[in-house]
């Protein structure tokens, strides 16, 4: 744990890339297997469950610490993240730790079925006798959350580096269900088994957004243009028989869409398919609210599967009878997508499980243009045609590895945007936990006295300069109306502008509706408060 701890320092202590690399570079090459394992699965979201919550994480830090629950929550508020609270209210001990990163991943998974009272004493025992970093990792790692600025990338280049295993090979076999509790170091990096490799997907290949203007990317017929679709990236793999499907957060998720069962003798193995997982209630393609009555359900009864089927529309062919086909031209690989897909439709009902719209796959249609003019009012359509966007796409380009420029752009369309009034705020994270940035904003609407009242449909904490956020917070002190608990409710006054991604139904919320990505565009100073848009006015943006 000692030498994990200093590695966190290392990570926390710096922005630069090649510093981090070189720290994790170094402790792969230090640590134990087991250790490197559970390091692994740490920085690529393969935590185990969180056996404390965090309710009884602050009360029992407070008590140590010897200090009224009040002011551990207001210094939790201050600080921002519960773990550096706890690590600095908790006294300081010089004894640390031997046991091993793994010894106390062990411990915290037999933790979660045991009484709260044997969970109080384990913390009690633990916080009393580590240093402050090794005080601050172990609660990260008790809490279940870990963020430490450190993507999965970024690891698995230092781990590349201190193995001198390539990067793309690293990348793929890290993708898959294995268990950091069970599989050790040699079977999970260092051994080559065919059988590892049923199941994975391939490392998903990433897009920028546009920079600069569109007619700077060269001569429009080296390019190609699809829809960007709103849904899940995901993978659909066909192999020895057998259907998985991956999402791009690495989880496979094959249990929750089971009509792609049907493509089991449909489709022939050794096929990989990248697309995006889409809702099609009515036979049309729904909303991400749709797709997320799917997502949420740990059953799929079959009502919901007639009310919310799902199909992927797919985009790229990845693996082709057996064999990776990545470093093929995009042309090509659509070329052979295209192919399959029309043998596919048109193949005998007799010979295929089911006929084309029965089969849950759609083809993502590819567009050329003969000028950049045509191309931007393609793009124009495409909230009509429920779609974020475009995606453009170098006809020679290669699949690759991450994120990566000049190959492929997605060239979103301008977000909505509304005119809203600030009527909440919280204190915000990290640097700015000393500031109230979380906002949330409101609409007019009428209620059913007539009158006019404001009703809050969003919650934005981005979008101002870090002087218009001292600006904001210093009115809302001076402005509060009601304090619960970290939430304040203020005098309406400012207007902002609201820009989001998308817009829904939704009966989850009092205002009807759900936005996408809510972001604060600006601060409208020039408006009265009388003069921001109305709950109306926000439903009629919805396509």
């Amino acid at each position: 744990m000692k030498l994990f701890a200093q590695l966190i320092k290392t990570l926390d202590s710096t922005n630069k890339t090649n510093i981090k690399v070189q720290a994790l570079s170094d402790y792969f090459q230090k640590a134990s297997d087991p250790d490197k394992v559970w390091t692994i699965a740490i920085l690529s979201h393969r935590r185990p469950p969180r056996p404390v919550n965090t309710t009884l994480l602050r009360t029992w830090a407070a008590e140590l610490s010897n200090i009224p629950p009040w002011l551990f929550e207001e210094s939790y508020h201050i600080v921002g993240d519960l773990a550096e609270t706890i690590a600095l209210v908790v006294p300081s001990s010089e004894k640390g730790t031997k046991k091993s990163l793994t010894d106390f991943l062990q411990e915290m998974i037999a933790l979660k079925p045991k009484t709260e009272a044997e969970k109080k004493k384990y913390l009690f025992k633990n916080w009393s006798v580590l240093d402050y970093y090794e005080r601050f990792v172990f609660t990260k790692l008790i809490t279940g959350s870990f963020r430490i600025g450190v993507s999965q990338k970024l690891m698995t280049r230092a781990l590349s580096k201190a193995t001198k295993i390539e990067e793309d090979i690293l990348a793929y076999k890290l993708m898959g269900n294995w268990d950091p509790n069970t599989i050790t170091f040699h079977d999970l990096v260092l051994e080559e088994k065919e059988s590892d490799y049923l199941s994975k997907p391939y490392p998903f290949f990433l897009a920028y957004a546009l920079e600069g203007e569109v007619d700077e990317l060269g001569d429009v017929k080296d390019w190609s243009a699809e829809h960007k679709w709103d849904g899940i990236r995901a993978q659909v793999i066909l192999r020895n028989n057998e259907i998985f499907i991956w999402s791009r957060g690495e989880e496979l998720v094959t249990d929750k869409y089971p009509e792609f069962e049907s493509l089991v003798g449909a489709i022939p193995n050794g096929t990989v398919l990248d697309g995006e997982l889409l809702p099609y209630p009515k036979g049309k393609i729904g909303t991400f609210n749709d797709l997320q009555t799917r997502i949420g359900r740990k059953n799929i009864s079959k009502s919901l599967l007639d009310k919310i089927p799902v199909k992927l529309k797919v985009y790229d062919l990845l693996e082709w009878e057996g064999k990776d086909i990545r470093k093929k031209a995009y042309l090509k690989r659509r070329e052979l997508l295209e192919k399959f897909y029309k043998t596919l439709t048109e193949r005998p009902p007799a010979r295929r499980a089911g006929s084309p719209s029965d089969l849950p796959l759609l083809l993502s249609e590819r567009m050329q243009f003969n000028s950049w003019q045509e191309v931007a009012q393609e793009r124009e359509l495409s909230r009509e045609k429920h779609s974020e966007g475009l995606m453009l796409k170098q006809n020679n380009s290669t699949y690759q590895v991450g994120r990566k420029k000049g190959d492929w752009w997605k060239w979103k369309v301008d977000p909505l945007t509304i005119d809203a009034v600030l009527t909440y705020a919280m204190r915000g994270h990290g640097r700015r936990s000393n500031l109230f940035t979380d906002y949330t904003f409101a609409l007019w609407d009428t209620n059913e006295e007539g009158e006019k009242e404001l009703v809050t449909f969003a919650k934005a904490y981005s979008g101002l300069t870090d002087a218009e956020f001292r600006q904001v917070d210093a009115w809302i002190k001076k402005n509060t109306l009601e304090r619960f608990g970290p939430v304040r409710s203020v005098t309406p006054h400012h207007v902002f502008e609201i820009a989001f991604e998308g817009i829904a139904p939704s009966k989850r919320h009092k205002s009807g509706v759900a936005t996408r990505f809510p972001r604060i565009l600006r601060w409208r100073k020039d408006k009265k408060i009388e003069e921001a848009n109305s709950l109306d006015e926000l439903k009629k943006l919805i396509v």
